[in-house]
C-alpha cells in the first residue's frame, strides 16, 4: 500500500506563490509515477501536473503552464508542486497521487491513478 500525504496548502493573494508537497509512505517510491490534481467547488477533479519516475518527464495541464513546477525528491519520498503567480481560479483542494510505473511515463487521467492523498487546501484571493 502506499500512503500520501499533502502539505503546504493555505490561503495566499493572487499574484503570491506556494508550495505544496507530498510525502509518500513506500520503499521503492522511484517505482512510482506522481500526478497532482486538484477540485474547485461545484467542479469535477482535474489534472494539473504530473512527473514520471525520474523527474525526467512532465505534464502540465494549459491553465498552470509557466506558473506551476512540478519535482520529485526519490531520496526523501517527496514530491512537489511550486506555484508561482497564482490566480483565484486556482482555488482548490489539491491532491496528490501515484500509481505503479514500469515504463517511465507520466499520466494525466485519474483514472491512471491507483493511491490519492487527503488533499490539501489552497484559497487565492483576489
Amino acid at each position: 500500500q502506499v500512503q500520501l500525504v499533502e502539505s503546504g496548502g493555505g490561503l495566499v493573494q493572487a499574484g503570491d506563490s506556494l508550495t505544496l508537497s507530498c510525502a509518500a509512505s513506500v520503499r521503492t517510491f522511484s517505482g512510482y509515477a506522481m500526478g497532482w490534481f486538484r477540485q474547485a467547488p461545484g467542479k469535477e477533479r482535474e489534472f494539473v501536473a504530473a512527473i514520471n519516475w525520474s523527474g525526467g518527464s512532465t505534464h502540465y495541464t494549459d491553465s498552470v503552464k509557466g506558473r506551476f513546477t512540478i519535482s520529485r525528491d526519490n531520496a526523501k519520498n517527496t514530491v512537489s508542486l511550486q506555484m508561482n503567480s497564482l490566480k483565484p481560479e486556482d482555488t482548490a483542494v489539491y491532491y496528490c497521487a501515484a500509481r505503479r510505473d514500469y515504463i517511465g511515463s507520466y499520466y494525466y487521467t485519474e483514472y491512471d491513478y491507483m493511491y490519492w492523498g487527503q488533499g490539501t487546501q489552497v484559497t487565492v484571493s483576489s
